[in-house]
């Protein structure tokens, strides 16, 4: 994905792009990887909290209000229809290899995150991954909240959470895509390390990893 010099993670450094057969980016895995199961709900450190996203009402307004907006949609390419959003949150909630997150900041909701498994996502193959590993994405609705070092704020509030929630899990990831220099940027300015740059089926990304301290 293709974001201006000006943008950084707080507008979209690692989302989907287009739908994998299995499920947009789901793989098969072995029952080992699968007995981990989904992906941990963490409690944020004020003034951040997170809930799972509710596939009807408000969230799921909320949820397709924002990706349609001019600094979101680019990015995530997203920009579904109301009931299509609905299938997926409602999905991602029944299944146990995402969870869909909307963050708030003192009580106002700012942005939507999604926590996966990595070891059962398309990123697996080109790295070694370990089936407690965490993928993130992240899409700031707030317009105002844009540019401002949010997107690193949240990523290092959910890093504290999932790591202190889930003691096996060491290392969370994001995979921009690799012309992204902006969003690769801001992936290092938010403490990951540059991996690799691979070869996924909707793109190539570049993959970072943050560990455990």
């Amino acid at each position: 994905m293709s974001v201006p010099e000006s943008a950084d993670v707080d507008q979209a450094a690692s989302a989907p792009r287009s739908a994998h057969p299995l499920g947009r980016r789901e793989i098969a895995a072995d029952a080992h990887v699968l007995a981990v199961g989904p992906p941990p709900e963490p409690r944020l450190a004020p003034p951040f909290a997170a809930r799972v996203a509710q596939p009807h009402g408000a969230d799921l307004d909320t949820v397709h209000r924002w990706m349609h907006l001019p600094h979101v949609a680019p990015f995530y390419d997203q920009a579904w229809s109301r009931q299509r959003w609905a299938e997926e949150i409602a999905s991602q909630r029944a299944g146990t290899f995402s969870r869909p997150f909307l963050v708030s900041r003192d009580g106002t909701d700012i942005a939507y995150v999604e926590l996966y498994r990595a070891a059962r996502d398309v990123i697996a193959p080109h790295y070694a991954a370990d089936r407690h590993d965490i993928g993130f994405h992240i899409a700031i609705g707030d317009a105002d909240a844009t540019g401002h070092g949010v997107g690193k704020q949240i990523l290092d509030a959910f890093a504290d959470a999932v790591f202190s929630t889930d003691p096996d899990c060491n290392r969370i990831l994001m995979e921009p895509d690799a012309d992204n220099a902006a969003a690769c940027r801001a992936a290092r300015k938010a403490g990951l390390g540059f991996l690799a740059e691979v070869d996924l089926p909707h793109k190539r990304a570049a993959l970072f990893i943050r560990a455990r301290k």
